[in-house]
């Protein structure tokens, strides 16, 4: 019998049918260079020696696991939160972001471009780019920058230079679309960011392997707490899906742990405004990788809608497709009012402000009935005080 592996890609790059690397010729030597010598640099005792020294003495990992007792009474089940939101910048984006630069300076790159959403990503990336001394432009839709103002003004506080994309919806699919116009003019000196598990192969690998220490945490942390490994379920919000990845990746191939991904269901599936992608999208190809993308007949991207800006993108995943399809993972869409109603009731009965983007993940447990006794770790991917404005204008 086959040994299951949901976690890692075959060698071309494809969880299944999905992923790849579909990238413009004048691209393909950079992404070639990457998928040469990625697992070699950050599999090496060098890269990990450092990388783990960072993760404990400048992130602050190892990032609690909190037993949630007044939301676990309220919902009549064991819920434990995954507390990404104590992690230095404030969301699990650091983690994939150090990693990366650390591994562009091992390539000898002196330059880093990166696209952001919500803007954590953007400002992970130019936190390590501070530290590490690389210089960091930043990508973000214009959209995105007024209604996450709070985290530009970090990303420039850092030395980042951030730049608008102001083509299309003018969110996270256009700053990518805009980073990946970058890469093509500045090739030999520059190294590509992606913040997610999304592009062309290495990089859905790659992100998900530095992500992974979420669930390599969540393992012995509960093996400390209660005596076993492995929890019943693990939920996690999905937009490309980086963090869920990492909440995911080491219970992947355990099939007693079911995955739970939450999407931002927008307006609704039926209104227009959504980006619910497994719901709503078709196998297609989107910023290098084939995976499920919301588009037309004509292969034309939909415009996603989100209220949450690190949710607001049009595809998913191929990581996160591959797991949809062969059903190893149960998706929910969630709306922007179901979010913002869980993200009031997390702040107001545990004291804790959740990201946008984490009130999705949360927000499942108004849809689906678990027992008393299971073992629920949510992953609570960020801190909500970008999301300030938002949450202001409905309180």
């Amino acid at each position: 019998m086959a040994t299951l592996n949901y976690r890692n890609p075959d060698l071309n790059g494809y969880y299944g049918e999905f992923g790849g690397a579909f990238v413009p010729e004048m691209l393909y030597p950079n992404v070639e260079e990457l998928q040469e010598q990625y697992l070699e640099i950050i599999e090496s005792e060098e890269f990990q020696k450092e990388f783990q020294n960072l993760l404990k003495d400048y992130v602050g990992r190892a990032t609690p696991l909190y037993f949630a007792k007044n939301l676990s009474e309220k919902y009549k089940t064991q819920i434990y939160l995954k507390r990404e939101d104590l992690n230095h910048t404030g969301a699990h984006k650091i983690n994939n972001a150090l990693g990366q630069v650390l591994l562009a300076k091992k390539l000898g790159k002196k330059r880093i471009i990166a696209e952001t959403g919500a803007g954590q990503h953007g400002v992970a990336t130019a936190t390590a780019c501070a530290l590490l001394g690389l210089e960091c432009i930043v990508y973000m839709g214009e959209v995105d920058i007024a209604r996450q103002a709070p985290n530009v003004g970090r990303m420039k506080l850092l030395g980042a230079t951030v730049i608008p994309a102001t083509s299309g919806s003018k969110t996270l699919k256009d700053a990518v679309n805009e980073a990946l116009r970058d890469w093509i003019n500045n090739a030999t000196t520059t190294h590509y960011i992606i913040g997610s598990v999304v592009g062309p192969h290495p990089f859905p690998d790659l992100v998900a392997r530095l992500q992974s220490v979420i669930s390599q945490e969540i393992k012995w942390q509960l093996k400390e707490k209660i005596g076993r490994e492995n929890p019943d379920y693990v939920i996690a919000c999905v937009g490309g899906g980086s963090n869920a990845a990492g909440a995911f990746y080491h219970f992947a191939n355990e099939i007693d742990v079911k995955l739970i991904a939450a999407e931002a269901g927008g307006f609704g599936l039926e209104s227009g405004k959504s980006a619910a992608t497994t719901f709503l999208g078709t196998l297609g190809i989107l910023h290098g990788s084939k995976s499920i993308v919301m588009q037309t007949k004509d292969g034309q991207v939909i415009e996603p809608h989100s209220i949450s800006a690190g949710l607001d993108y049009p595809g998913i995943g191929p990581f996160h497709a591959n797991l949809f399809t062969e059903n190893r993972a149960e998706f929910f869409s969630i709306t922007d009012e179901e979010a913002l109603k869980s993200a009031f009731e997390l702040s107001k009965i545990e004291g804790i402000i959740p990201a946008l983007e984490t009130a999705h993940a949360l927000s499942v447990f108004t849809k689906k009935k678990f027992n008393e006794n299971d073992i629920v770790v949510v992953c609570l991917s960020g801190r909500g005080d970008k999301d300030l404005d938002t949450y202001l204008q409905y309180i």
